[in-house]
């Protein structure tokens, strides 16, 4: 879908994500819950745009708090937020680990109808609220749950292990299993310059050679190892959906801002197999539509946020992009074009693996970081974004790419 008037984010803010690896986490202490992380979220991008007040509609992604936090009716949520905001229109969305893509395109087509020209978008998940094994039954309900019973004790873990596995068979294991180890290096080093990233404080020295632990299907997978995965993780990101009318309202300058110029969201059968568990086949499909209608290929982008929920995940991505042929993920992994000084650098803040997976607002996180790279707000994590490429891609992927929502963003200044 190519926007019909010029729309942009502005005003990007994430909690920490908050889960094993942060100092803060302890399992035995009480944490902070959903109230917390959706104001102070929401409260980050009212204080950037002038308040609520300028706000005309908000939406909030979130895949299972009924079950890991007993709670529902997000939207109503949001009144909690600032007192501006009682009384609006405000809705929940769900897709799995695709709910804050739901909730930008959501936002987006809200400002295309003409009934908002700001929207707050917010993305929110508090999921270390029962054991990782518990979690892997709520998390299921992200797949067809009729086949729970005929799948791992870890269900998406055994998921993208079969893929992986026949990933091995196809273009061999030895090659692969290095390209994971790179993109774990990448993520974690990535992570280290974000101070909200749940592995920002990882002092591994040797990330590559912990992340080639061979896998041992008697306590986890066949194919993966805890390292290609991304971890449990509570946390929120919020962001601003805006008109130009909507801009100039909250007093921010085109530089504040990035343009949404393409949006590719599609679906497919969630009681399928994978007809080839080598492609992302509806991510595959979602980039091509978000990139034709922005009107760019592939080699225009500057930066990429994918969907890495697993190492596997990251190297299907980038084949499912374009960027590698089929097979050819782990070389262009390998060959450094997706490090942070690479070709194209990839997952800037950390990905799923290295910043973690609060999984409702890993959509919105993929915004947030694509609007700070380009409005040179990333801090340490900053790269350079060429002149000649002024274009990121986010790829939020819910299921085993059954959801996806991709959005091609382009500079403005």
């Amino acid at each position: 879908m190519k926007p019909s008037k010029k729309i942009f984010m502005i005003a990007g803010y994430n909690t920490i994500s908050m889960g094993t690896g942060r100092k803060e986490f302890n399992p035995r202490k009480e944490r902070p819950g959903l109230e917390h992380y959706i104001s102070e979220a929401g409260q980050g991008t009212l204080r950037q745009i002038g308040g609520g007040e300028h706000v005309d509609e908000g939406v909030v992604g979130n895949f299972m708090a009924s079950r890991f936090n007993k709670q529902a009716h997000l939207g109503a949520f949001l009144g909690m937020i600032d007192p501006s905001l009682r009384l609006k229109p405000a809705t929940r969305v769900e897709g799995a680990c695709a709910s804050g893509g739901l909730a930008l395109v959501t936002g987006i087509k809200s400002a295309l109808a003409g009934s908002a020209e700001v929207v707050l978008a917010l993305g929110v998940e508090v999921q270390n609220t029962v054991k990782a094994i518990y979690g892997a039954d709520i998390l299921a309900g992200a797949g067809w749950f009729q086949r729970r019973k005929e799948g791992h004790a870890y269900f998406f873990p055994g998921q993208f292990s079969d893929r992986a596995g026949v990933y091995f068979e196809k273009y061999g294991r030895e090659k692969s299993r290095k390209a994971f180890a790179r993109w774990y290096r990448n993520a974690v080093e990535n992570a280290r310059l974000c101070p909200t990233a749940q592995e920002f404080e990882n002092k591994t020295a040797d990330l590559e050679a912990i992340a080639l632990t061979e896998p041992n299907p008697k306590s986890f997978t066949d194919h993966l190892n805890v390292f290609d995965c991304s971890k449990v993780s509570d946390g929120a990101s919020a962001i601003a959906i805006v008109t130009e009318e909507g801009l100039n309202r909250c007093g921010l300058a085109l530089k504040d801002a990035v343009e949404v110029v393409g949006i590719g969201h599609a679906a497919d059968d969630l009681t399928a197999l994978p007809s080839d568990p080598t492609r992302l086949d509806t991510v595959a499909h979602a980039v091509k539509i978000a990139l034709e209608s922005a009107g760019i290929t592939a080699s225009d982008l500057a930066t990429v946020e994918t969907h890495d929920c697993f190492t596997i995940a990251g190297i299907l991505g980038v084949e499912a992009i374009g960027l590698a042929p089929q097979g050819k993920g782990a070389d262009f992994v390998l060959e450094g074009h997706t490090a942070r000084d690479g070709k194209i650098p990839f997952n800037t803040t950390g990905g799923l693996i290295g910043w973690g997976h609060p999984t409702g607002a890993t959509g919105v996180h993929q915004a947030v970081t694509i609007w700070e790279q380009f409005t040179g707000k990333a801090g340490d994590a900053q790269i350079r974004i060429p002149a000649d490429r002024p274009y990121g891609l986010t790829i939020n992927m819910g299921g085993d790419d059954r959801t996806v929502v991709a959005i091609v963003y382009k500079k403005t200044v």
